[in-house]
This record gives C-alpha cells, sequence and structure tokens, in this order.
C-alpha cells in the first residue's frame, strides 16, 4: 500500500528585527490552518535559540490535503510570509502528486521517497 502522506521542513531564515512580526504571522497561520484544513496532520514551527532560523514541520493526509494549504497561505500568507523570513531549504517527504510539485517549485525542494 501506498503510504499518501505527504510531509516536509521548511527552513527559514528570519529576517532581522522581524521576530515579532513572525510570532503573529505564525500565530494566524496556525489559527486559520486548524479551522480550515481537516487534511493537515501537524503543523508546527520551531526556533532557533538566537531567533534566526525557524524550522516548520507540516504533514498532510495526502497531496489534495497539501493543495488546500498551498492555496489558503498564497491567498491569505505569502505576501506577510515573505516579508520576514528568507526560505533556505524545504525538504519534502512522500511521494507529492505532479500539481503538489508543481505547487513548491519556487522553493526549489529536494524530494524524499519512503
Amino acid at each position: 500500500m501506498d503510504n499518501l502522506e505527504i510531509s516536509w521542513v521548511f527552513e527559514l531564515a528570519i529576517n532581522p528585527s522581524r521576530f515579532e512580526d513572525l510570532k503573529t504571522l505564525m500565530a494566524d497561520m496556525v489559527e486559520a490552518t486548524r479551522q480550515n484544513e481537516v487534511g493537515t496532520l501537524n503543523y508546527e514551527w520551531a526556533i532557533s535559540d538566537d531567533q534566526q532560523v525557524c524550522h516548520v514541520y507540516e504533514r498532510y493526509r495526502d497531496s489534495a490535503a497539501v493543495m488546500t494549504h498551498l492555496e489558503s497561505f498564497g491567498a491569505n500568507f505569502a505576501v506577510r510570509f515573505m516579508k520576514v523570513v528568507k526560505p533556505a531549504r524545504l525538504v519534502v517527504y512522500g511521494t507529492p502528486s505532479a500539481q503538489v510539485k508543481d505547487g513548491l517549485a519556487d522553493w526549489a525542494p529536494s524530494t524524499w521517497r519512503p
């Protein structure tokens, strides 16, 4: 049986003096995900001790759930997100659909298959 779950770790450099903005953004994104994305299994953020790097761990039921998240992110959070962080690395685990691969292409992810 294929594992349909898709997960990733996204490493972000926090723009100088924008840490408080990131905290507000994280709270807004977590709440929107909790309320509107039933296919999201994990959505967790961790900050380095020096507050310069953020890791985001996300896990989704399947590619359709990823697309729901990406559509919400693009419509509601992408502009704010890019003001407070600089994406450094995205590692995707699983077997994402072609649509998910296209949706993540701007982040130049590496994909690891089970």
